[in-house]
């Protein structure tokens, strides 16, 4: 709460006059029956946020509140109404926030009894500048990661516009002071760095998309490459024509004649087939369970049929949670499946980022591939050794050797128990790294994969 109490100027909403229906029973009334509000997530109110004191000298915790609050400093003319403006954060003076696209808005209190009406606005993105950000967000499964995790990959930060630039922030307040910033709008900026820290959406909300826009737009780009993948799949994989005997000929009554054999099998498809997609039905079980159990059967019985034995008895729990994961048919937007990468990293004291990454190594070499991702190990002499000056005669960077992996600053091959080399990507030094690409004996073809990519 405020130093100051609970005090907001009236008239900030209009009241509902005496005997005047509430909203709910004005839906009653237009339509017959209650219908749930629409919610608009392009306009959202933060509560009143305690006060806080910044023992290590940064408001912010994370590195795009900090890209906000140096924005600010750096567009200050007077260092001392920042400082006061800093305090009037950090006690707690600013009520509830509520941010629009291209807008910030909040209540802030100072030495009079009314607060004053502080504000912040910045340019919204233009429709090109979200569609390179789409693209950019979406082509790697790591960005996505992070975002449902609540984090800003550091890639994106090269996204033009995202993050505030020195003169970016445009303040304004009702109260007398003519400071670029007042001491209000410099709190109320510091307080809305404490919001992004929480949630970056917010951060994209101010640029002038919403969380469902925009993860609806990541679905439909995601939606559209597992397409294209699956297509190339299946053209690789179909099956020749096969000869065929019609059922009424194998069935019909015969006298003294042998009946004809039937065609030979069938044989078993590369990889299980994909579930169908269940639509939503309030009065039919939950689409993600259905697809989780479909997918199940569908793998199970393609394991039976190629190699007579189940395969999932023998994992642990959390290499089956990869494997349930991995075979959802989801891009890891949609909300089911972002309940599903939750639940399962909570039930096994992971974070989902963790899932995703196991998911990808899963998808990339199934339990030898999550394998290589968790488990280094030393190789004996032989291929592993071989490996470096064959990169180096294929005219390829130098790659820094450590048990079983060898690195460059955003390249990683790493040796798997069943002799074949996979690929890894990370941002240039951050350590971060990503399973892509397909295995193979040759460390060549693996890179050369990952740099065509």
């Amino acid at each position: 709460m405020s130093p100051h109490g609970p005090r907001s100027p009236q008239g900030l909403r209009p009241a509902d006059g005496p005997g005047s229906p509430r909203p709910a029973a004005r839906t009653r009334a237009r339509t017959g029956a209650a219908v749930p509000p629409r919610v608009d997530d392009r306009r959202r109110t933060f509560p009143q946020l305690a006060p806080r004191e910044a023992p290590d000298g940064r408001f912010a915790a994370s590195w795009w509140g900090n890209a906000w609050v140096d924005a600010l400093e750096d567009t200050a003319l007077d260092q001392a109404r920042l400082a006061r403006g800093r305090a009037y954060a950090q006690r707690g003076h600013v009520d509830a926030i509520t941010v629009t696209p291209g807008r910030v808005v909040a209540y802030v209190h100072g030495s009079r009894p009314r607060p004053y009406r502080a504000e912040i606005r910045l340019r919204t993105l233009g429709d090109d500048d979200w569609e390179r950000f789409l693209d950019e967000a979406a082509a790697r499964p790591e960005h996505i990661a992070a975002l449902l995790d609540k984090d800003v990959p550091h890639a994106l930060e090269a996204v033009t516009g995202l993050l505030p630039a020195p003169g970016d922030l445009v303040p304004d307040c009702t109260c007398p002071d003519d400071g670029y910033p007042c001491k209000h709008a410099a709190a109320l900026c510091y307080q809305a760095a404490r919001i992004l820290d929480e949630d970056p959406f917010v951060l994209f909300l101010m640029r002038g998309r919403g969380e469902q826009e925009l993860l609806a737009g990541l679905t439909r780009r995601n939606a559209v490459r597992a397409a294209v993948e699956s297509s190339a799949a299946e053209t690789a994989s179909a099956v020749p024509t096969l000869p065929t005997v019609l059922a009424r000929t194998v069935l019909a009554p015969t006298t003294g004649h042998t009946p004809l054999p039937l065609p030979p099998p069938f044989p078993a498809p590369a990889r299980p087939g994909r579930p169908a997609v269940f639509p939503a039905d309030p009065d039919a079980p939950d689409p993600l369970a259905l697809d989780l159990l479909a997918g199940e059967a569908a793998a199970r019985a393609h394991a039976f049929l190629t190699t007579g034995h189940d395969p999932v008895a023998a994992l642990t729990p959390w290499q089956d949670a990869v494997r349930l994961a991995a075979a959802h048919p989801g891009s890891g937007l949609t909300a089911s499946t972002r309940a599903l990468y939750r639940d399962l990293a909570y039930a096994l004291d992971r974070t989902p980022t963790d899932l995703a990454r196991a998911v990808a190594a899963w998808r990339q070499g199934g339990s030898a591939g999550l394998a290589v991702l968790e488990e280094p190990w030393d190789p004996p002499a032989g291929p592993f050794d071989r490996a470096r000056p064959v990169l180096l005669a294929a005219d390829l960077p130098a790659f820094r050797p450590w048990r079983n992996r060898l690195s460059t600053r955003s390249l990683q091959l790493r040796l798997g128990r069943d002799g074949l080399w996979y690929g890894y990507e990370s941002d240039a030094d951050r350590e971060d790294w990503w399973p892509r690409g397909t295995p193979d004996a040759d460390p060549v073809g693996v890179i050369t994969d990952l740099l065509g990519r």
